[in-house]
């Protein structure tokens, strides 16, 4: 059961109730995901299971592909649907060239504030958790990448307008967030009624298994080996060489993060850009 599994969540579901579901379908406590995503999003979940629970580390950090819908002409207190509609302005006469200037200013490298209601922790106590006890709660700006932040499609009702959109950005990002300040830039106010998570790093949700099928049919997992394969460059040296890094000792130093395998493509360690094997998954 060693693997990675990719799971296409379901609306309604924390990220932990995922975790735990798939704990009872692979009979191990040994799961874990890459990357929360809130109860109203869907999408793709990354999870490990057993030895590839090590790879989540490295999975985090990956770029991420999402669609979604904003709202112009309603802020909400949590920037997204969940949350009680604390400000509504008249959105009607927003064209489209008004937001198209508007997202220039938040693609490439910017500085994003995260929604107060989020897991970011404030001296030991998640920010949502001080903001639910009545905290005002303002968070530091944080560097984020937006490589794609696109408009696919339009609809108005009313003084409101929900835009389709597809957000390519680094870890770390907030969509919420966006939402916010793209209705902040257009003095309308904004807020997320919809999200998809649909890549993290290498991995499509076209190839996720729905939850429901994980709980009937079992986790349908990609191997260790597969998994390190798509993430890493891969290095098969001679084989004194594996077993060294087998054995844990440094091997010559590749030029990044590398999986490196054995004669028959086994990959048995991920080594560091210094020759560092720091994760082995086959010891001598």
């Amino acid at each position: 059961m060693d693997g990675l599994l990719l799971v296409d969540k379901p609306s309604g579901l924390t990220s932990h109730d995922v975790v735990a579901r798939t704990r009872r379908a692979a009979g191990t406590r040994r799961v874990g995901h890459a990357g929360t995503l809130d109860p109203m999003a869907t999408g793709l979940l990354v999870l490990g299971i057993d030895r590839a629970t090590r790879l989540l580390t490295y999975v985090v950090g990956v770029d991420k592909t999402y669609t979604a819908t904003i709202r112009l002409g309603q802020s909400t207190v949590t920037d997204d649907a969940e949350g009680d509609v604390t400000q509504i302005h008249d959105a009607s006469t927003v064209g489209r060239e008004q937001v198209e200037s508007a997202l220039r200013g938040l693609r490439g490298e910017i500085q994003q504030v995260p929604s107060a209601v989020s897991a970011i922790k404030i001296d030991g106590q998640r920010s949502y958790a001080r903001v639910r006890a009545g905290e005002d709660v303002a968070l530091p700006a944080r560097p984020v990448s937006i490589r794609r932040f696109d408009v696919n499609g339009e609809r108005r009702e009313g003084s409101s307008i929900d835009l389709d959109v597809t957000v390519e950005c680094s870890s770390g990002t907030y969509i919420r967030a966006l939402a916010r300040d793209l209705g902040t830039a257009l003095g309308v106010g904004g807020h997320l009624t919809a999200l998809r998570r649909t890549r993290v790093g290498p991995f499509e949700v076209a190839g996720a298994q729905p939850l429901d099928s994980v709980m009937t049919d079992g986790p349908r997992v990609i191997s260790v080996t597969e998994a390190a394969s798509a993430l890493f460059p891969v290095w098969g040296p001679d084989p004194e060489l594996v077993r060294d890094a087998r054995f844990g000792r440094r091997v010559p130093a590749p030029r990044e993060l590398t999986a490196l395998a054995d004669g028959d493509g086994t990959v048995v360690a991920l080594i560091d850009s210094e020759g560092k094997p720091v994760l082995v998954f086959a010891p001598a």
